[in-house]
């Protein structure tokens, strides 16, 4: 019997921007099924709650099947046993991520051996954004839209 090739997608994703959204829809051929988790971190000042950012999400892949968006507390190995993943997918912008990464994914790989880290690299024209470069651009009214998948504007996220 063939094993589905689920895939977890995690992140605070506060907000998602285009460049999670191309790791997300690049992956799409590889996996059977695409999880976004939003990891809910009450270390973390967020700009957004976690509903806002599970309904935002969800308007941007609203028409894709292969999808699923949801939020998890805990352990991302754990949160893949509960939803079937055998695979957590990341995407790399800079080598800095690569070395932050590479750790957090062999720790998951100590954790639970049956999971596998799958690493996509971002378009060029995404290395540099994230969002925490967005909520700076926010906070200083500048024109969030061009870092953010269409159809999620700067109203939005205020």
């Amino acid at each position: 019997m063939k094993q589905n090739r689920i895939a977890l997608f995690p992140g605070s994703f506060d907000p998602f921007t285009v460049g999670h959204e191309s790791i997300v829809r690049r992956a799409l051929p590889l996996f059977d099924k695409i999880i976004i988790g939003i990891g809910e971190n009450n270390s973390k000042t967020n700009l957004l709650n976690v509903a806002k950012r599970l309904d935002l999400i969800s308007k941007v892949f609203k028409d894709e099947t292969k999808i699923e968006i949801c939020t998890y507390k805990g352990l991302t190995v754990d949160f893949c046993l509960e939803k079937g993943c055998n695979y957590i997918l990341r995407g790399l912008r800079t080598s800095a991520d690569f070395e932050f990464e590479r750790a957090i994914g062999q720790t998951n790989k100590l954790l639970n051996s049956n999971i596998e880290t799958v690493f996509l690299l971002t378009l060029p024209e995404h290395t540099f954004i994230s969002s925490g470069i967005v909520r700076d651009v926010l906070k200083n009214n500048g024109p969030v839209e061009k870092f953010l998948p269409t159809g999620i504007t700067k109203k939005d996220l205020i």
